[in-house]
């Protein structure tokens, strides 16, 4: 069962709620909302995990479980991963890929951009849904701060994937760069052809010069033509850097008419230099 798109929920979507409890169907009908994802993960151990056999110590299986779910939305360590659940780590590297067989998780690879820089090489993890992710962890409550930031970039990812699948955005690949040293990145790369959108999620509302390190560092990226930023907070008119605000379940709108027009032959002058950023608020933008 795929989560809900923003449009698909309409006057009903709240990004508060998907923060806390994803976006799932069920959750979405149910007067109970906080105690659907829990009797997901549960269901997924005893009809997908234990039913169908996938794993031979399904304690260890479950003892890995919120341990992953940490990871929502960063690269993973398997060392540190199959230490920290007391797992061999070739244990680990198997259960991993049961997460992404059984489409629990996803994956979204380095860019290979050939910058003067070299990129990270590992793949970020991404639960398929906030409410689950949480529920993994045995998080509750309203998010923490430290929380929101992975939950608002994996709300983001999913719209991204599920967009693509349903043909609403039409891109060739997703994925994220950062240079070596973790100092900064940009969340999302959507690359049709040889060119290039990158998108950087930021909680903050009022996103200041520091947030935005990964989408400068980006801009000497070869064919790159706009740089994005999605964040909840209320748009600033009159600074330079915007081009525009506008709600999270209008983002497909805007980015699809940028992949559009970079497949006109007018596209091929550079406008990398041009940061757009998108509000992701619950209110329609003016």
């Amino acid at each position: 069962m795929d989560p809900l798109l923003p449009q698909e929920m309409g006057s009903d979507f709240s990004l508060e709620h998907a923060l806390q409890f994803g976006t799932l169907p069920l959750i979405q009908m149910s007067p109970e909302p906080a105690e659907q994802p829990q009797a997901h993960v549960q269901l997924y151990l005893k009809e997908e995990i234990q039913a169908e056999a996938l794993v031979r110590n399904l304690p260890g299986f479950a003892r890995f479980l919120p341990i992953a779910a940490l990871f929502h939305g960063q690269c993973i360590h398997v060392s540190s991963l199959s230490r920290e659940a007391a797992i061999a780590r070739t244990t680990a590297e198997g259960y991993l890929r049961i997460l992404e067989d059984t489409l629990l998780c996803v994956t979204i690879p380095p860019l290979e951009s050939r910058l003067r820089v070299k990129e990270r090489v590992h793949p970020k993890w991404y639960w398929f849904d906030n409410g689950v992710a949480r529920a993994a962890r045995g998080a509750s409550g309203v998010p923490t701060a430290e929380e929101r930031g992975s939950l608002f970039e994996g709300l983001l990812a999913m719209l991204l994937r599920a967009m693509k699948d349903l043909r609403l955005l039409e891109y060739d690949s997703l994925s994220y760069w950062s240079p070596p040293g973790g100092s900064t990145e940009v969340d999302f790369v959507l690359q049709k052809g040889k060119q290039y959108v990158a998108i950087e999620s930021k909680v903050a509302r009022d996103p200041d010069n520091e947030h935005m390190k990964g989408l400068r560092a980006i801009a000497e990226l070869p064919g790159l033509q706009r740089r994005m930023v999605v964040y909840p907070g209320l748009p600033r008119p009159k600074d330079p850097r915007w081009d525009r605000s506008i709600g999270l379940r209008f983002v497909r709108s805007l980015i699809a008419r940028d992949l559009r027009a970079m497949s006109c032959v007018g596209a091929a002058k550079r406008r990398g230099s041009r940061v757009r950023s998108y509000r992701a608020n619950d209110s329609q933008a003016k």
